[in-house]
C-alpha cells in the first residue's frame, strides 16, 4: 500500500517557520514512510524549509479554490491512498504511528471511503482530548468537526470525480456527503493518548449563533450541495410536493391562541414574560406556565400574582393558567400545557424570552394567507442581560431571520441547520395529530430539541409561513441554557438532533421516485 500526503503552505500571517517545521517533521517521523507529500502553495505562503527541499512537490497556487489545488495535486499522485492535512489555520502534529493506524483502519474496513480520528488541542498550556461524533446519514450539518486529518481511499476519490472545482468554500463538506452515499466513514476513536495528532490553537467557545457569521454566498453554496446529496439519495422534497391542507372543520378551540411557557426555577423572569403575553395587540389568548419544579418551586407564588385574586391580576387582560408537574421534561410540560390549552394555535415562549406586541397579529394573518401552512415561524432580536438586570439588545448580532427557511427549499435546507427559528407557532390539532412533543424519548435528548423532530415532520406535509419582522426577543444570560454550553453538552445536543434527521432521511427514502415525482397509493409508497 502507497499513501501520499497533501498540506499546505500556510500564510505567513497564520503561522511562523517554526511551528510549520514541526508539522513537517512530524510528517517525516512516521514509522511508515510516505511515498510522496506534495504542500500547496499560495501568494503569501512561507518558505519551505531547505531541509525538506527535495522531499516535497510544492505546487504553486495563483488563487485558485482549494477543490482545485486538490485536484491539482492528486493529477500527480499514483497512490492507493491520500491523507489530507488541513493546516491552512492552525499546526497539525502527527503522532509517529498515525500512517500505521490509517492502513490498519483501512485494512480492517476494506469499503470506507474517508477514515478520521479524534485528535488533541494544545489549547495554551492546556490540552484538550476532542472525541468526534461517529458518522451515519442522518450527519448532514456543514459544521460539524470531522478533524483536521483526512484518510481518503483514491478509488472512492476517483468514483465521485475528485473534488468539485465549481465550489469555493465547501470542499469538504461536498467531497464527504458525496463519500458517504456508496462507502463507510469510519471514525477512530479515542478513550486515552489514543489521538493519531494534535492541533495547535486557541480554542473556540461554542456560539449558538455562529453561523450568522458566516457570510450569504457560503451559506448558499452549502445549501446547493446538501440539495444535490439529497436529490442523489432520493432524499429531496421538491417544491411543493405532498403539502396537504389543515382540517378546519375539526377545530374546536375557545381562543385563538394559546402561548405555552415550561420553566423551573426562574421568578425573576415571570413579569417581563407574562407581560408581553398580556400586551399583545390580539386580546383572545391565554398564558399557560407549566411550572416544573414541582409544588415549592418559587416561580409558582410569581404566577400567581397575575391570577384571580393576586395583586397584579387584570381581568380584562388575556388570563394565566398554572400548572404544576414535578418532572422537569420540557417536552413533556409542552404536552401538558395542549393537553389545557383552550387556543386554536399553539405558541412558543421561553420562560426567560419575550414577545413583541405585535406577534399574535402577525402570526394569525400569517396562518390565514393560506390554509396549507402548517407552522409558522419568526425572526428575533438577541437580548443580553447584564449584571445588573438591565436587557440590552445586542446589536452585534442582526436580526435572526432563518433566510435559508425559502418556500422552495427550506425544508430541504433544515437538515443542514440546527435552529429552526423562533417564536413557532403550530396549530393545535396538528400538534397532536403528530404525537405530540418529544418527551426525551429520543436518543441523547435531554431538554434539547422537544420540537425539532415535530418541525422536520410538518414541513414534509405543510407549508411554513415565515415572519421576517422580528417579534420575539431571545434574552441570553448567565443561566440559559445556550451559555458557555461545554462539549460534552453540545455533542450529546447533535447526536439527538441528527438522530432526528436520521428518520427523516429514512422517511424520504421510503418514497419511491419516478421521474422526479413521488407516488402513494392508499397512504403507502408504491415500491
Amino acid at each position: 500500500m502507497e499513501t501520499a500526503l497533501i498540506l499546505h503552505l500556510p500564510a505567513k500571517d497564520s503561522q511562523t517557520p517554526d511551528t510549520f517545521q514541526h508539522t513537517l517533521d512530524s510528517i517525516f517521523s512516521q514509522t511508515n514512510a510516505l511515498h510522496a507529500v506534495v504542500a500547496l502553495a499560495g501568494e503569501n505562503s512561507i518558505d519551505l524549509p531547505a531541509d525538506y527541499s527535495d522531499s516535497i512537490l510544492v505546487l504553486q497556487s495563483e488563487g485558485e479554490n482549494l477543490s482545485y489545488q486538490l485536484n491539482q495535486a492528486l493529477d500527480d499522485l499514483d497512490t492507493d491512498y491520500i491523507i489530507y492535512l488541513d493546516n491552512q489555520a492552525n499546526p497539525v502534529i502527527l503522532k509517529n504511528a498515525c500512517l500505521d493506524m490509517f492502513y490498519l483502519a483501512a485494512h480492517r474496513n476494506p469499503d470506507a471511503g474517508l477514515i478520521y480520528a479524534d485528535y488533541e488541542l494544545l489549547d495554551g498550556d492546556e490540552l484538550k482530548e476532542i472525541h468526534l461524533l461517529n458518522h451515519h446519514n442522518g450527519r448532514l450539518r456543514d459544521n460539524q468537526d470531522y478533524g483536521k486529518v483526512f484518510f481518503f481511499d483514491r478509488d472512492a476519490l476517483d468514483q465521485v470525480y475528485g473534488f468539485d472545482e465549481s465550489l469555493e468554500y465547501n470542499t469538504l463538506y461536498d467531497i464527504r456527503l458525496k463519500l458517504s452515499e456508496n462507502c463507510k466513514l469510519v471514525r477512530l476513536a479515542n478513550k486515552y493518548n489514543g489521538s493519531l495528532y494534535r492541533v495547535l490553537a486557541a480554542g473556540k467557545e461554542a456560539n449558538v449563533f455562529d453561523y450568522l457569521l458566516a457570510g450569504k454566498d457560503v451559506q448558499l453554496e452549502a445549501e446547493a450541495v446538501l440539495s444535490e446529496h439529497l436529490k442523489r439519495t432520493h432524499s429531496y422534497l421538491e417544491p411543493g410536493a405532498e403539502y396537504q391542507s389543515r382540517l378546519e372543520e375539526k377545530d374546536e378551540s375557545e381562543l385563538v391562541a394559546s402561548i405555552i411557557i415550561p420553566v423551573n426555577n426562574r421568578p425573576e423572569f415571570m413579569a417581563p414574560a407574562i407581560a408581553s403575553v398580556q400586551d399583545q395587540t390580539v386580546k383572545d389568548i391565554e398564558v399557560i406556565i407549566v411550572v416544573n419544579g414541582g409544588k415549592d418551586d418559587p416561580t409558582i407564588p410569581e404566577v400567581k400574582r397575575y391570577m384571580e385574586g393576586g395583586d397584579l391580576f387584570a381581568a380584562k387582560k388575556p388570563a394565566v393558567q398554572l400548572v404544576v408537574v414535578d418532572i422537569n421534561n420540557i417536552g413533556f410540560c409542552l404536552n401538558m400545557g395542549v393537553r389545557y390549552a383552550r387556543g386554536k394555535y399553539y405558541v412558543q415562549l421561553d420562560s426567560d424570552d419575550r414577545l413583541k406586541p405585535d406577534a399574535l397579529e402577525k402570526i394569525v394573518a400569517e396562518f390565514e394567507k393560506d390554509n396549507q401552512i402548517g407552522m409558522v415561524i419568526g425572526s428575533y432580536e438577541v437580548w443580553e442581560k447584564q449584571d445588573s438586570g438591565e436587557l440590552v439588545r445586542r446589536e452585534d448580532i442582526p436580526v435572526v431571520t432563518h433566510d435559508e427557511w425559502t418556500e422552495e427549499n427550506g425544508r430541504n435546507n433544515l437538515l443542514r441547520i440546527n435552529g429552526a427559528g423562533a417564536p413557532r407557532s403550530i396549530p393545535l390539532q396538528i400538534i397532536k395529530s403528530m404525537g405530540y412533543f418529544g418527551i426525551n424519548d429520543e436518543p441523547f435528548a435531554q431538554n434539547y430539541g422537544e420540537d425539532y423532530d415535530m418541525v422536520l415532520h410538518i414541513s414534509e406535509k405543510y407549508k411554513i409561513g415565515r415572519i421576517h419582522d422580528p417579534i420575539y426577543e431571545v434574552i441570553r444570560h448567565s443561566g440559559g441554557t445556550d451559555h458557555s454550553i461545554d462539549q460534552v453538552t453540545i455533542d450529546r445536543n447533535d447526536e439527538a438532533k441528527d438522530r432526528m434527521r436520521l428518520k427523516a432521511i429514512q422517511r424520504r427514502k421510503d418514497r419511491y421516485s419516478i421521474d422526479g415525482k413521488q407516488f402513494k397509493n392508499r397512504g403507502r409508497f408504491i415500491r
